[in-house]
Formats: C-alpha cells, structure tokens, sequence
C-alpha cells in the first residue's frame, strides 16, 4: 500500500536527519564534557520552565490525567535523571585502567567510554515525557545525537515535545519526528548506532527484527505481568497502601504496575477488600477525582471493560471503589476494580493488563507463588512482602524478574543508583544512571605496550623460553 504524501514526506524527512547527525557526529565525534553537561542542563530547564503546557498537553491527550501525578512521574522524575548526570558525568567518562595480566606486561591496559553515533528513540504514551526524555539524557550524557518517533497516541504532547525539543537543540543533535504506524515501521527500519525501544512486547520483537537486519545494537524496555508475592502473615492494611498505589497510579497504565497479586494464607479476599478500601481513599469519585487519570483511548477503554465483563460472566467476585458510573464512563475512566481468584483462562490472566484492574488469587505457600511466577514469562517487575528475610531471600533466590521491589511498590525505578531493564520477554539491556550512560556507549579497549614486551619472547620459533612463559601463564 502507498503511503499517503504527508506520511511519505515525514518518511523520507528520517533519513534525511539522520544523514544529518551522522556527519555532525563525524564532525564532532566526541562531545566534550562541559557541551554534554549544558545539553543535560538543558533538559532539566526544558521539563521544569514548561511544567504547565506539559500537563496541559498530556491533560488533553488521556482526556483526563491527575496533574500532581504528571508533575511527580514526568517533570520531577526526568529532572532527577538530568541532575544526577551531569553530577556524575565527569567520573563516568573518565578512562578507567585495568590490571595487565603478565603475559602482556609492561603495559597500560584502559577502558574508554565512547558514544555510539546516531541513536533512534521510539517512546511510548503512557509516560510520554519522562520515557522520551529519561533516555534521552542517557543518550546525550553519552555524547550521542538522538533521533525521537514519540507515540501517536499522544499527539499533543508529542507535538509539545518536538517544540521544545528544537528550541534547546539544533536538528543535527536532536531532531523529533511524528506520525503513526508507518512511520514508526520506517524510523526502525533505518540503520541507527543504537536503538532504543520503549512498548509493547509484541512491537518489540518487530523493532528488534528490524535492527538486527542491520546488526544494530537494541535496548528493549518492555513488561509482562509483574507479579506481587504476600506472605501470609503480614499485616493487610499495611501492603494494601502501596499495592492500591502501583497499581492504580496512572490508572494502572504503568509497564512496571503491579499486575496480579499472589496471597498466601487463605487471605486473597480479605487482602482484594483492603486494596479496594485503600483505593476508595484515593479516589472517593473517580468520574470527577483531579487525581484519578482517564484511560488513553476509546479502543483500550473498551479492552479493559471486555476484561470485566469477561470475568463476571464466568462468576468471579469482582470488587469496585464506589462511583457515578455514568459520570466515570462519560470521563473514558474505569474505577479501581479487584478481581477474586479469577480462572488463569481469563484475559485479565493471560494479557498484559495495563489499566486499573487488579487479580488477587489465593495460593499455597511461598513455594506455590514462586512456582507460579516461574511458570510465566520473565517480568519486568516483582514486588515481595514480607518481615521474614527468609522470605524474601527464598523469593529472590528462586524466580527471575527485571528488577523488585521488597515491602513496596514501584520504588526501584526512583533509584538513579539501580539499572532498571527487562529480562526475556519483559526486555533487553537496561537505563537510568551511570547504567544509561553505559548502555549509549562503547566500552572501548585500548593497551598501549612498553618498548619492550613480552611478544618478542613467545613468536616463534618456539622453544624452551615459550614453553616456560606458557606454563606460567596456564597457572595464572
């Protein structure tokens, strides 16, 4: 099918920028270290001089989004990723030296830190700003230029972020270009230095086969069903507080969400009655609650009501924060809702939920809850709680996730200290901190030999000498 004109200019206008920025980065292969921090500076300044017109365009584009909530996860968030960056930057592109083992002696044995080159950046809408612009800091602290497709579902903020965008950088640095699913087919089509995709699974593998056409490198920040483990003598009230928090938080339109809950001890029901009350807290009315934040779209609002549909018709106890239901579906928003044991055939069981819906079954033991984690894809998140460190231990022993969090929910992300990435099907490669600046650089080897070394003694001919240093180095 042939694309429409304006979908072919946006098409033809990617590789023109990145024709671009790869002579800017042959120009200017390595980026010093006080333009990187100005670039880093200017991130921070971005997101904090336009606090208002981002949560205003995020606010049209979900038909509703809590605006404190905007303000803590996309401005607050993306400032600490800037700030702590360019804190570090200097020490994080220092060459580091290594020991030189003895069969190379004398010599001096560093690792550099180079940028990659031109790096494409595929952003999701759930967070349209702090997952564009977290990674981007790891691209520009990096020293690379960046090339953005945001998503269409936000096309306000996508068009915001463009804006901005180019007035704190020139194209050939950072360069923003918009569209829907064919342009983002094309964008990933085109050779980069480094790939970074933020999305579905489903999209992901599609991205990564697109890449590897031309063997370039691709970091994959994906999801899956983040699990959350309960033991069965922890107090309820105290784990429904930050369970209801990850999982309605954005109206659970979250990659790292909690996604169903494990509870041991009999206690699934009593623990999905906490949770609701808890959330009822939150948001006493959600059809007219400021802090409770609209499903992006017509087609996912009714995805997730399918779920609850689905679940009702086969009998299971479905549990609501009191609402205007009219109200609520006239704002396109869906109350917090617990499902009781729902069976595993269920698509609130099988999918990915990404919205206020939250699962609660009841399961065996520790051992049973970890059987069930380990019997599913690998998620990008698990979340344990527990005051036996025993408990906790077993559960970190025993399953695999991208990263946890222990008697919280959501936490690790905060952390600019901690990588945050998938693994198998939740993911590949990871970001945030001094692992993002890694993850847009390459390790560069470099040994530089003394005048003398040790070669001239193991070239051939081959003799006593060799085989002595041979031995020696078989035993090192």
């Amino acid at each position: 099918m042939t694309p429409s004109p304006e979908v072919a200019a946006d098409i033809a206008r990617i590789e023109a920028l990145i024709e671009a920025q790869r002579t800017a980065f042959v120009r200017q292969p390595r980026r010093p270290l006080a333009d990187r921090r100005g670039d880093l500076q200017a991130i921070e300044r971005l997101v904090l001089d336009n606090e208002t017109a981002i949560a205003d365009a995020i606010d049209a584009d979900f038909g509703g989004r809590s605006r404190n909530e905007t303000r803590l996860v996309e401005i607050a968030v993306t400032a600490q990723a800037a700030r702590n960056a360019r804190r570090h930057l200097g020490r994080w592109m220092a060459p580091k030296t290594v020991p030189t083992p003895p069969i190379a002696a004398p010599g001096r044995s560093v690792i550099r830190q180079e940028p990659k080159g031109v790096v494409g950046i595929v952003s999701p809408w759930n967070y349209p700003v702090q997952l564009t612009l977290v990674p981007l800091v790891a691209a520009l602290a990096a020293g690379c230029r960046a090339l953005i497709k945001p998503s269409e579902l936000t096309p306000r903020t996508s068009a915001l972020m463009a804006r901005l965008l180019a007035e704190h950088f020139p194209t050939e640095q950072v360069a923003v270009v918009t569209g829907g699913a064919e342009v983002a087919e094309a964008f990933c089509a085109h050779r980069f230095d480094h790939l970074f995709y933020t999305g579905s699974t489903r999209v992901g593998r599609s991205v990564a086969e697109a890449a590897a056409r031309h063997l370039s490198p691709v970091t994959l920040e994906l999801g899956g069903k983040s699990p959350v483990i309960v033991d069965a003598v922890v107090p309820l009230d105290r784990v429904a507080h930050p369970i209801a928090w990850g999982r309605f938080l954005n109206a659970g339109q979250t990659c790292v969400a909690p996604d169903y809950v494990l509870a041991t001890g009999g206690r699934a029901s009593e623990l999905g009655q906490a949770v609701i009350r808890q959330a009822g807290q939150f948001y006493p009315d959600v059809g007219t609650s400021d802090d409770y934040t609209a499903i992006v779209s017509d087609r996912h609002y009714a995805r997730l009501n399918a779920m609850i549909g689905e679940a009702r018709q086969r009998g299971v106890e479905v549990l609501q924060t009191p609402h205007d239901a009219a109200a609520a579906a006239q704002s396109r928003r869906i109350p917090p809702t617990v499902l009781i044991d729902p069976p595993h055939d269920l698509a609130v069981m099988r999918e990915e939920i990404f919205g206020p819906l939250l699962p609660v079954l009841s399961t065996a033991s520790i051992e049973t809850a970890c059987a069930h984690v380990n019997a599913g894809e690998r998620p990008l998140a698990l979340y344990v709680f527990s005051d036996d460190r025993r408990v906790v231990q077993q559960v970190l022993d025993t399953t695999h996730s991208g990263g946890v969090t222990v008697n919280a929910t959501m936490l690790h992300l905060t952390n600019e200290n901690l990588p945050f990435g998938g693994v198998g099907e939740s993911g590949s490669g990871a970001y945030h901190g001094r692992r993002g600046f890694e993850e847009f650089s390459h390790a560069r080897s470099v040994f530089e030999a003394g005048r003398w070394h040790a070669s001239r003694l193991i070239a051939p001919p081959y003799g006593a000498v060799f085989r002595t240093i041979a031995g020696l180095a078989l035993r090192a």
